[in-house]
């Protein structure tokens, strides 16, 4: 026997049960990720986010808390109180951190760039620094010979690398120069 159904078929397709428990838990861990990430970043940085009254306050209350245990739960009370405001409230602090975390990519790519730079001449010898001093004729050709001499010396016997560390310093101030642009 078929037991009766007033509605149709379709109408049991067309119901909405709202979003899925497993969609839920990834918005839930989503907010607790955005807490941990407001939860790192400096006091002085937090007013400009343009957040809710109460969340700042009860950053203010999670940064007080130092015990571990202590600290997840009361990072997890903030999310908590995060969920309550909806996605809307904290866009302007995504697009901060978005914005944050493009920056640091750019700062890390230029960074190994002038790593590359360094091993480079390090590695390429007397052409390497031919073609840099080809390309910035106002070095000091000298000096920097010998800190390529003293930086292979302290890399070789493990000593500090102050000669590498110095051949850095010069290249990202050719970098950052007029002259480079």
């Amino acid at each position: 026997m078929k037991p009766s159904d007033d509605r149709p078929n379709d109408a049991h397709d067309e119901d909405d049960f709202g979003p899925s428990r497993s969609e839920k838990r990834r918005n839930a861990l989503d907010i607790l990720k955005l807490a941990g990430q407001l939860m790192e970043l400096p006091p002085s940085r937090i007013p400009k986010l343009n957040l809710p009254e109460d969340i700042v306050d009860e950053i203010g209350r999670t940064r007080k808390v130092t015990a571990h245990i202590a600290r997840k739960r009361q990072l997890a009370f903030l999310a908590k109180q995060m969920r309550r405001h909806g996605d809307e409230a904290f866009v302007d602090a995504r697009a901060a951190l978005g914005e944050d975390r493009d920056r640091q990519r750019q700062e890390a790519a230029h960074m190994h760039r002038l790593e590359a730079a360094r091993e480079r001449l390090l590695e390429g010898g007397d052409t390497a620094l031919g073609e840099l001093f080809d390309r910035h004729p106002e070095l000091d050709r000298q000096h920097l010979r010998s800190l390529v001499r003293q930086a292979k010396a302290e890399r070789d016997a493990n000593k500090p690398l102050h000669a590498f560390r110095e051949i850095y310093r010069i290249l990202k101030e050719l970098e950052a120069s007029p002259a480079a642009e």
